[in-house]
């Protein structure tokens, strides 16, 4: 199938260099297209070119938003048109998580995924984010056996994948691994609570951190990932009490996800926030538009006019000249 990649404006060279901007470009005899730090837009009603800025999301604005009191967004994407979606609804994170397992790949759990289905997922939403910041989950098995194997899975994320950070699951057991990452000049954020990978160690899908000596365990890992280098921390499945009494006595930015909402920001798979995945619905998720029922819909009203021959109608094809026709006869 053919598409056509589009530009998103042309402008003369000499106005560019007019404007004293900076660009990757590619030359056309006096033409410049595309630009890193702005993107050059037209108006075809007007015949007017405008630019708008590009503001990549970085680990400070993490921490900015913190301060300031501000909420962080996060959603997972798998795949460049999601991410672009995403990207222009001006959500702040796209996790590529490895609940791709569950809701693209159709596997029980999260334990499956392996490097090369992150990386081949990142790349892509890499290609249709240019604003979120990307982070990418380290699948199981790809950080816990030695703090070597972590440093090398977390740049081949970032190398091949073009992630901007990485996400790992545990506490004080992974510090090792989260100061040798992040002394590879590599972000880091951690996921404390529900940690899917560790699923069999747990018993199944059960809320984290309710009984005392549980709660004093997950604000002491905590805290020991926070010392070993992460910039951020996902909460899922905690109380929202204790999520909020980690909110406030760390320094880096908490995200829930059914972790109530005193944490910095949140997190959803966007599969379920969109009524997309049905096999199972967790209590924490809040279905913000039923997508789901309208693709089924679209894809039985396309099934529907194929078979009656409603579809494709003449608007839908391509013209030649009857005579070219008749001479092929």
């Amino acid at each position: 199938m053919h598409r056509k990649k589009t530009q998103t404006g042309i402008i003369p060279l000499s106005e560019i260099f007019y404007r004293n901007l900076t660009y990757s470009v590619t030359v056309n005899s006096n033409l410049m297209v595309l630009c890193i730090c702005g993107v050059i837009e037209h108006n075809t009603c007007t015949g007017r070119y405008s630019e708008r800025k590009v503001m990549k999301k970085t680990i400070s604005t993490f921490q900015k938003a913190k301060e300031n009191g501000e909420k962080v967004t996060m959603l997972t994407a798998y795949d460049y048109s999601t991410a672009k979606l995403i990207d222009e609804a001006g959500i702040d994170s796209i996790l590529i998580g490895d609940s791709l397992g569950n809701v693209i790949l159709g596997y029980e759990d999260t334990i499956s995924v392996t490097m090369e289905d992150i990386i081949h997922h990142t790349a892509a939403v890499a290609r249709g984010a240019k604003e979120a910041l990307i982070v990418a989950d380290m699948p199981f098995m790809s950080y816990q056996t030695s703090v070597y194997d972590a440093v090398v899975n977390a740049g081949r994320l970032m190398k091949e994948g073009r992630a901007n950070a990485v996400k790992l699951e545990g506490g004080a057991s992974v510090c090792p691994q989260i100061k040798a990452i992040t002394s590879a000049g590599i972000p880091v954020v951690g996921h404390l609570g529900l940690t899917p990978q560790s699923i069999n160690a747990l018993g199944g899908y059960k809320v984290q951190g309710k009984s005392e000596a549980a709660a004093k365990q997950l604000l002491e890992d905590a805290l020991a990932i926070q010392e070993a280098g992460v910039f951020a921390v996902v909460l899922e499945c905690v109380p929202s009490k204790l999520a909020a009494l980690l909110t406030e006595k760390l320094s880096i930015v908490t995200i829930g996800i059914g972790a109530g909402n005193e944490c910095d920001g949140q997190v959803l798979v966007y599969q379920d926030m969109l009524g997309m995945f049905s096999d199972y619905v967790p209590k924490f998720v809040k279905q913000f538009a039923n997508v789901g029922e309208v693709m089924k819909q679209a894809f039985a009203d396309y099934k529907k006019e194929v078979s009656n021959g409603a579809f494709p109608s003449e608007e839908h094809g391509y013209k030649i000249e009857d005579d070219v026709i008749e001479k092929l006869y």
